[in-house]
């Protein structure tokens, strides 16, 4: 992709620089857990929550950096997994254990990033999906994982810091809420450095990349452990605040293949895509069955449903590769601009 197409992010100036992120948190923090219902927390926000994070991870990889990834899921297991054993075995605090979880995929995805620095696009894209295969596999031969649990299927343990229980939907979602916050913070703070402009660097032209000096290599490393850290932390928050439970059926490639299709369809290179892309992505199911069960009635089930989803995402991924590279936030920003010149 050229520097023309995804450009090099820049952060807010003047008054937008407070005043939007501020009335965000504040519709966040205080106007939806005061007025939301359970099945809204539970059904719609949680999940909205944990897959934004993911992709915002991805993006790092491959808007960013360029290095496309179809194992996300793989990652998401890892760190739910390890948040389990860590709570389990050794009993850390939680907010501990959510970094050690993140850091353990970290690590596995650096591994698996190793043949980023021999491969590229197409071939590099099936060398992560082999790290998606290989955890599942793993997951599923040795209990150890699930402690000992043969149906691989564990409960979530209690969410708890500093004795304040963070159990129910509205603690749940606060808990998900502040984890996204925090690295949806630094993930931005990131991209707006000298480490983001590598990535972007790299994207565009590694040779050049190598010409000016940056470290391609380290860069191309970098970028897998960071973007498989936020992923894993996600992985966390999918498996004990949304599903409840922990196991590998949740982190299949389907998953996986959500997560990329959230990145293209929200928005290249754009952190506020990831979260647009998520939106979609959870509240599309929900309008498609509505409309589907009223034109069609008991016809519609959960087949044709499943079905019908595949085929409208399918469709929509091939319009924005085609008509808007950018996605949905490159689509908003016109709009806006757009409005603001008739209203002038």
């Amino acid at each position: 992709m050229s520097v023309e197409t995804l450009s090099v992010p820049t952060a807010p100036t003047g008054w937008k620089r407070i005043v939007w992120p501020l009335a965000l948190l504040t519709l966040a923090y205080v106007v939806v857990p005061l007025t939301a219902s359970s099945y809204l927390l539970e059904a719609i926000l949680l999940p909205f929550l944990a897959l934004s994070l993911a992709a915002v991870g991805l993006n790092l990889l491959t808007g960013y950096c360029g290095q496309l990834s179809l194992g996300s899921a793989a990652f998401m297991a890892v760190g739910a997994f390890a948040a389990y054993n860590i709570n389990l075995r050794i009993g850390l605090p939680l907010p501990l254990t959510l970094i050690l979880s993140g850091l353990t995929a970290a690590a596995l995805g650096t591994v698996f990033g190793l043949p980023s620095l021999r491969l590229r696009g197409f071939y590099l894209a099936v060398s992560t999906l082999a790290a998606q295969f290989f955890v599942q596999w793993a997951l599923t031969k040795f209990s150890w994982f699930s402690n000992d649990n043969p149906s691989g299927v564990i409960d979530a343990p209690a969410l708890r810091i500093v004795g304040i229980d963070f159990d129910d939907a509205t603690g749940r979602y606060m808990l998900s809420l502040t984890v996204v916050a925090l690295l949806t913070l630094l993930s931005w703070r990131l991209v707006c450095s000298a480490t983001g402009r590598n990535f972007i660097a790299v994207r565009d032209n590694e040779t050049a990349a190598r010409v000016i000096g940056v470290p391609v290599l380290r860069t191309k490393l970098l970028a897998f452990a960071i973007s498989s850290f936020i992923i894993g932390v996600a992985g966390v928050l999918w498996a004990f605040t949304y599903l409840r439970t922990v196991e590998p059926a949740g982190f299949n490639l389907d998953r996986s293949f959500q997560i990329l299709f959230i990145v293209i369809i929200g928005g290249l290179a754009t952190i506020r895509g990831a979260f647009v892309g998520a939106a979609f992505i959870v509240i599309f199911p929900l309008l498609l069955s509505r409309l589907g069960t009223s034109v069609f009635g008991g016809v519609f089930d959960s087949g044709v449903l499943d079905m019908s989803q595949r085929i409208v995402l399918g469709a929509l991924i091939i319009v924005f590769l085609i008509v808007e590279p950018k996605g949905i936030a490159a689509l908003l920003d016109r709009s806006a601009t757009a409005l603001i010149r008739w209203r002038r």
